[in-house]
């Protein structure tokens, strides 16, 4: 499984190089747009892995499209609606079919907008050593992954370069990085985003834990929804009939890969570990149903 048919690294040469990041590669199409990739790279604690999972770029990309479609209400994104394939080379048309957008070339917000509805993973270990998640105070003898009382929280992060940890920050300093007004109009809109979604989500027996949005200005200042949006790998998908506290709940995302690393014994820094074709096989198949439930 591991050679079948995943795509680890673009090798586009009709195009200038711009980026390479933990999932997607970035080329400039022209003075205004750009082609993002994504690749079937998959990262887990910041450290790349060397093991792609075949067709998980594709299954990101129809996720992605999806969201960016159902919450443009909301906020505009940067999708051009150019075919991937009109901006390439014949022969390279392989590597961007179905695993591509072109979008509008927008400055980055230098944080990343995380929304959280329930209270797990490293917000989970934060609340545990002081009660409160990015400096938000959390009512005492909350249980792990249990629903958040008063509602999902922003609660941001740095950006960090691949083989670096991404770290929370409070709003404060967001406020700090951002100006006072981008940060209130970042984190308003991504709790309407994740708030949105995750009413829809559920009543397709989907989960939306928490989530990661990233977000870019054009030269006027305008914002616009970037990146991903919602999918497995900047999200976590529980299943409805399998949620309980107290514990991890089983995944659509992920997680999986994340659970099986943390039992190998690796110490989450560079080189990691090759993930065992079970597991890739499991986790695509999460992905593709958390796909089917959402779009269906």
């Amino acid at each position: 499984m591991k050679n079948s048919t995943a795509l680890f690294e673009t090798t586009l040469s009709s195009l200038p190089f711009i980026h390479r990041g933990k999932v997607r590669d970035i080329y400039a199409v022209d003075a205004d747009n750009l082609l993002i990739i994504q690749t079937d790279r998959l990262s887990a604690f910041d450290v790349i892995l060397p093991t792609p999972i075949p067709g998980k770029g594709k299954l990101l990309t129809q996720i992605s499209a999806f969201w960016f479609e159902k919450l443009k209400h909301i906020i505009p994104n940067h999708l051009t609606g150019i075919l991937p394939q009109s901006v390439v080379s014949p022969e390279e048309c392989d590597q961007v079919i179905d695993r591509a957008f072109v979008v509008k070339r927008l400055k980055p917000l230098p944080i990343e907008a995380i929304v959280r509805g329930y209270i797990i993973g490293s917000g989970w270990k934060d609340y545990q050593n002081s009660g409160a998640i990015s400096g938000i105070k959390l009512l005492a003898g909350l249980r792990e992954a249990e629903k958040l009382p008063q509602g999902a929280i922003f609660t941001p992060s740095t950006k960090a370069q691949a083989g670096q940890h991404d770290e929370n920050i409070s709003f404060a300093i967001c406020e700090q990085m951002l100006g006072t007004q981008l940060a209130s109009q970042v984190r308003d809109i991504s709790i309407t985003l994740y708030t949105e979604a995750a009413d829809y989500a559920l009543q397709k027996g989907i989960i939306i834990a928490d989530t990661k949005f990233e977000f870019g200005q054009d030269q006027a200042g305008k914002l616009y929804l970037i990146d991903e949006v919602l999918t497995p790998d900047s999200s976590r998908f529980w299943p409805v009939n399998q949620y309980q506290t107290g514990m991890s709940p089983p995944s659509f995302d992920k997680q999986f890969v994340r659970n099986w690393l943390e039992q190998s014994g690796w110490n989450k820094k560079p080189p990691a570990p090759e993930i065992p074709d079970e597991i890739l096989l499991q986790t695509v198949n999460r992905y593709q149903e958390a796909l089917v439930r959402l779009t269906q």
